[in-house]
């Protein structure tokens, strides 16, 4: 006797990888490859999750190449996509020994401190995040978006900033 079928859609997930170099041109470029590229995906620029993806590419690259930096490393920005239910975004440096708090344990800055609250904004943005070792040496920051959910606009953009 056979055991009966069950019919399950078919998940295509979509992989974008790239490694940059560990400079703030670097940075630069990653959070307008990741824009581009989720573009080419079907998630239009200026819309909720387009600009929360962008925001959390450049806060995580950001701080991959000013806390992760090993001279001569590159840092790798990976976008996993399954459309209509998530988005992955990881970044990966080769730093072991400057490892961030997990998502419980970020302390907020001072009032008047100038840096300290990007994974504050990845905390906020993301559904989820986490960082995790890298294989062979590293770690890697992720967050991700449920895409079931509807995101909101990022507050303060709208259309005509130029996208």
């Amino acid at each position: 006797m056979r055991p009966p079928s069950t019919h399950q859609e078919p998940v295509t997930v979509r992989v974008f990888t790239q490694r940059l170099s560990s400079t703030p041109r670097g940075a630069r470029l990653a959070r307008h490859l990741a824009l581009h590229q989720l573009h080419r995906w079907g998630i239009e620029h200026g819309s909720g999750t387009s600009d929360t993806a962008g925001l959390l590419v450049a806060e995580l690259a950001a701080n991959a190449v000013t806390h992760g930096r090993v001279p001569g490393r590159d840092f790798e920005l990976t976008l996993a996509y399954t459309p209509g239910l998530l988005l992955r975004v990881d970044v990966a440096d080769s730093r072991t020994e400057r490892r961030p708090p997990g998502p419980g344990g970020i302390a907020g800055p001072r009032p008047l401190d100038e840096s300290g609250r990007g994974l504050l904004v990845v905390q906020a943005l993301a559904s989820r995040w986490a960082v995790l070792d890298r294989v062979p040496v590293g770690k890697t920051v992720r967050a991700e978006l449920d895409l079931s959910r509807p995101t909101p606009p990022v507050p303060g953009r709208s259309r005509s900033d130029g996208w």
